[in-house]
């Protein structure tokens, strides 16, 4: 059975960036220190300003930790003595594009936000990824085989989940590890745009069409795959020494509970869409609760032990604990519901333990989604829709049917305590192989 076969498509080409400083004036004049930003930021008071958060973020369909800014770093005076005056410009106007942009973006980078026309054409956040990865090309030319250019550029990040409000380190590849996290998190920024419920001219109800759906599935993949090679091969680049010096906001346990929430979401749409189909049978639906429950167990271990105590950080690991117990929820139930065909006592007798222990789950996850929406930035539920809005309706229903059932078939003493190990299933659903992009040509010249 397949529920995944959409491609990303809304990016939006812009060209090839810029080829040096004269073409910033699209964007405004540069006055000393400053940027006049025209119509996109009227002034860039200290290169990417500091550190933003909203009192409220909004509907939340999937959680992201806010975006990490950079502030504007000058290329001219470490690199000036090392590479040509074109080279050092354009590296400069393609980052100083990310600044601003990214400026912009972060205040709503978690609201309820629909698809937004921008001057380019396309969304706002398709712009911003387009715009790192035609940064990413000319970047790499700073941490290539061989390179001595990677420790002379000091770069500088406004982080969301630190208690530090930014972090300065003169190595590329930290840059470089920053990009990828702000890749990831426009992916999933834009997947909760497409997973907010809206209300169809059918329907009353709101809901998400199921292209929007299987569009979300590829994205959470793309977000996957960028934190994968940013673990991976980004990650070890990075001196052990130096690592101490990032941000919690990059260190391994939060990139690696990231990249298991979107495989985790991931696999919560496919379940949604596995329950609106005649063809799914409840052995497909419990096999992805199942796989459900082992993304965001593993997402757990990596982030419950981190120093994240309040702000965007505590909100992380509640929305993490959160949608562990959901998980947990669906899986019983449908273990719950396949046991109980074997038709024998013991049997029913499993089958009503795992049906308790999906209302328990369900009960547990209910009010840690009422802290983690209570937390600042405070955030609301969008309305009910897909799985939770059919596990909801159906676990205390079904629970209390096959309880009361039993209960007349056999002593309230004899139903099981405790609930049915849940079966394990190897997991299905991978990050996008991601790659870098080639070095860009404009290297080639460079001594």
């Amino acid at each position: 059975m397949k529920f995944l076969d959409s491609k990303f498509s809304d990016r939006v080409e812009i060209g090839g960036g810029f080829q040096g400083l004269g073409e910033l004036l699209i964007l405004g004049k540069r006055k000393g220190n400053s940027l006049d930003m025209g119509c996109l930021l009227s002034t860039l008071k200290d290169g990417g300003g500091n550190r933003r958060t909203p009192a409220n973020v909004g509907e939340v369909a999937v959680f992201v930790p806010g975006l990490r800014i950079p502030k504007t770093v000058d290329f001219s005076q470490p690199l000036g003595d090392h590479l040509s005056k074109n080279l050092v410009e354009r590296l400069s106007a393609l980052r100083t594009r990310i600044v601003v942009m990214a400026g912009q973006e972060a205040p709503t980078a978690t609201k309820l936000k629909r698809k937004t026309a921008t001057q380019h054409g396309g969304s706002s956040f398709s712009d911003l990824l387009q715009a790192t990865e035609n940064y990413l090309s000319v970047l790499l030319g700073l941490v290539k085989e061989g390179s001595q250019l990677k420790h002379m550029v000091q770069f500088v990040w406004v982080n969301q989940e630190d208690d530090a409000e930014e972090t300065a380190i003169s190595n590329a590849w930290y840059e470089l590890l920053s990009v990828l996290h702000l890749m990831a998190m426009l992916s999933l920024s834009h997947a909760n745009s497409l997973l907010l419920p809206k209300i169809s001219g059918e329907s009353y109800q709101p809901k998400v069409s199921e292209e929007r759906r299987r569009d979300s599935v590829d994205v959470f993949l793309k977000a996957a795959g960028y934190l994968d090679y940013a673990i991976k091969h980004v990650l070890p680049q990075i001196p052990p020494e130096l690592r101490t010096d990032l941000p919690i906001d990059l260190s391994e346990g939060v990139l690696r509970a990231i990249c298991l929430q979107a495989l985790g979401q991931g696999v919560d749409v496919q379940l949604g869409m596995a329950i609106d189909s005649a063809k799914a049978t409840l052995a497909v639906k419990r096999r992805l609760a199942c796989e459900m429950v082992e993304y965001w167990r593993q997402a757990q271990d990596n982030i419950m032990n981190l120093p994240l105590t309040d702000g965007w950080g505590g909100k992380h690991q509640l929305f993490v604990k959160w949608k562990y117990a959901e998980a947990k929820a669906a899986a019983y139930y449908y273990h719950g519901l396949i046991i109980d065909e074997n038709n024998t006592e013991v049997s029913h007798r499993m089958a009503v333990a795992a049906l308790q222990a999906a209302e328990e789950f369900l009960k547990e996850s209910k009010k840690v989604c009422e802290v983690f929406n209570t937390m600042p930035p405070t955030s609301r539920n969008p309305p009910l829709w897909g799985t939770l809005k059919h596990l909801s309706e159906k676990i205390p229903k079904d629970t209390s049917s096959k309880v009361r059932i039993n209960r007349d078939l056999y002593s309230h003493e004899t139903i099981l305590e405790t609930a049915p190990k849940l079966p394990d299933f190897a997991l299905a659903l991978k990050p996008d192989e991601y790659q870098l992009p080639q070095v860009d040509p404009s290297w080639d010249n460079e001594g």
